[in-house]
């Protein structure tokens, strides 16, 4: 029998730049050497299951990072956070583990919306940022396009953004809060959001909650 984990943990400063993919192969090694036996799909070419809520863009800090681990042998959490985390590198810290029904739907399934505070150049001033804000929230649509490896990427921003709020300002840099959307049907990037506010190329982005459907 294989029993389902859900780990949150954060990410700082020094694995910000790691990919998706090298995320899960450090799990993987921190699981070998913890000792714990982790379970692993069935078919010709079998692998570790072990899967993440919603990739993290480099350069990106977190303390809301949500993962799925499947194990052969039961553990408790306590267990579990003590023996995997005396394996992880600095700048990767378990902030809660809990068991879940092995039946749910997938992490990437329940995903809906994720959080971030973002500081940015705001040179106009604190009043322009928050008109910024209010006419971005007050749009029905924002047609918007970026640039992607396989051209122009052209999509509706608005339906993305979930709220902006402002955080702070201080010496010319605004904090930016921000819900978007998270899912199968689009993700917002934060660093668009700012650029459709008319700021500076954010200078930190820090995610502060991933959001899951509820039922």
């Amino acid at each position: 029998m294989h029993h389902r984990l859900r780990i949150k943990f954060g990410r700082g400063e020094e694995v910000k730049f790691i990919s998706h993919l090298d995320i899960i192969r450090l799990w993987q090694r921190a699981m070998r050497r913890a000792d714990i036996e982790m379970a692993y799909s069935e078919g010709f070419n079998p692998h570790p299951r072990i899967s993440l809520a919603a990739p993290l863009a480099l350069g990106v800090t977190s303390e809301a990072e949500l993962m799925d681990i499947y194990i052969s042998r039961f553990m408790s959490q306590h267990s579990f956070a003590d023996c995997a985390g005396r394996q992880l590198p600095p700048g990767i810290n378990i902030i809660q583990v809990y068991h879940i029904a092995a039946n749910l739907p997938s992490l990437q399934a329940q995903m809906r919306s994720a959080e971030y505070t973002v500081k940015a150049e705001a040179s106009d001033g604190e009043s322009y940022v928050n008109q910024a804000i209010a006419s971005l929230l007050e749009k029905d649509e924002l047609p918007w396009q970026h640039q992607r490896d396989t051209g122009p990427h052209k999509y509706d921003l608005r339906k993305l953004v979930e709220n902006l709020w402002l955080e702070g300002w201080q010496d010319g840099c605004a904090s930016i809060g921000m819900r978007l959307r998270c899912g199968s049907n689009g993700s917002g990037r934060p660093e668009q959001v700012i650029k459709a506010l008319g700021l500076g190329y954010p200078l930190f982005t820090h995610r502060t909650g991933l959001m899951l459907a509820t039922s």
